[in-house]
């Protein structure tokens, strides 16, 4: 059997710091200490002077549930890849000799992050430290939505409407198991092609789960407000809870899905300068001004599907958990961590350019 040397545990963190640990520039870039306080007046268990195991660090749990947004993982997952994966415990300042959370461990401090609804207070934590770094939202913001599947739930046709009135079947009732497995708060919904839009035939896409609603700024590209519903809920609904009223600039761009009255209506009231898409007349051919102008606009609006583009390629974000709170989480995580990545992106940029 090999033997571990004093120094192989260093030495192999070398060698994998020259391939680019992406994790290494992001401890750089990110100091995760600012996010302590928030997280120990929700993460503290118990009153460590009556004796018993100690808590795990409230930045390292976090900092955990940061790997799971990044590459996916489950709880069980990130239980063996902590202990597997060298660069993962560099991460989060472990070596091979120190305690590591297991799968159980993890789910409760995302539970309790849950029911503290922290997720949110943590996000804007984040907005204010980009802000004190220079990055203001400036430049106008854009709007789009995006839909995050769920595993799809067995259902018959009745307790399908059951479900949407609100109510429960009275046999998952009496079968509690079955009952929490079962995700009351996902939707399903038929998401429509390029060709449907256009009016050519077609049965578009069924899609089930939640939708993540956001705004990035157009100067930098950071997530800067953002919203979890439904998958079934209209975009166009939520364009108000999600509008950055700090953005340096007036400028909203979102397509046709964000523009009607009642929206317009608000982006006046509220002194914002609509570039929202305009949409076709039914029955009639789009007019050609109106048609470059969307055209024009979607030069801008096509920036911010680099977000989603990355959350679901590169961080393969899937909904394994149960219910909207539970979401939540997942999906504010998933926009934090992206943010993270934006971060070390332009601190590279600005290195380079210094």
């Amino acid at each position: 059997m090999v033997q571990i040397g004093l120094f192989d545990f260093e030495n192999r963190l070398k060698d994998i710091s020259k391939f680019g640990d992406p994790l290494e520039r992001l401890s750089k870039v990110v100091d995760f200490e600012v996010f302590r306080k928030d997280l120990e007046e929700v993460l503290s268990f118990s009153n460590q002077s009556k004796g018993g195991r100690p808590a795990y660090d409230a930045v390292l749990m976090f900092k955990v549930l940061v790997l799971q947004a990044l590459y996916n993982l489950s709880d069980d997952q990130v239980e063996y890849q902590l202990k597997d994966r060298l660069s993962f415990m560099r991460f989060l300042g472990l070596s091979i000799s120190h305690r590591i959370p297991d799968a159980k461990t993890v789910w409760l401090y995302r539970e309790r992050l849950k029911d503290a609804g922290a997720i949110e207070q943590l996000f804007a934590r984040f907005d204010e430290v980009l802000k004190s770094m220079g990055y203001l939202a400036m430049g106008g913001q854009i709007v789009d939505a995006s839909i995050i599947q769920a595993p799809r739930q067995r259902m018959t046709k009745e307790e399908k409407a059951l479900i949407k009135a609100g109510g429960i079947p009275e046999e998952w009732r009496e079968k509690p198991a079955k009952l929490r497995q079962k995700d009351r708060d996902a939707r399903w919904m038929v998401k429509q092609s390029k060709a449907k839009q256009e009016g050519m035939a077609d049965f578009g896409i069924p899609y089930f789960g939640y939708k993540n609603h956001l705004t990035s700024d157009r100067r930098y590209g950071f997530v800067r407000r953002y919203e979890v519903t439904a998958a079934n809920c209209h975009d166009g609904h939520v364009l108000p809870k999600i509008l950055d009223k700090e953005n340096m600039s007036k400028d909203i761009w979102g397509d046709t899905a964000y523009h009607t009255h009642d929206n317009e209506r608000h982006l006046k009231e509220n002194i914002f300068r609509s570039q929202l898409h305009r949409k076709k007349p039914k029955g009639c051919p789009l007019n050609q001004r109106i048609a470059q102008g969307n055209k024009t606009k979607s030069k801008v609006r096509a920036k911010v599907e680099h977000i989603f583009a990355s959350q679901k390629d590169k961080m393969g974000l899937f909904i394994r958990t149960i219910g909207l709170s539970r979401a939540k989480v997942k999906i504010g995580l998933a926009n934090l961590a992206y943010n993270f990545n934006r971060l070390s992106f332009w601190e590279r940029k600005r290195a380079f350019a210094g």
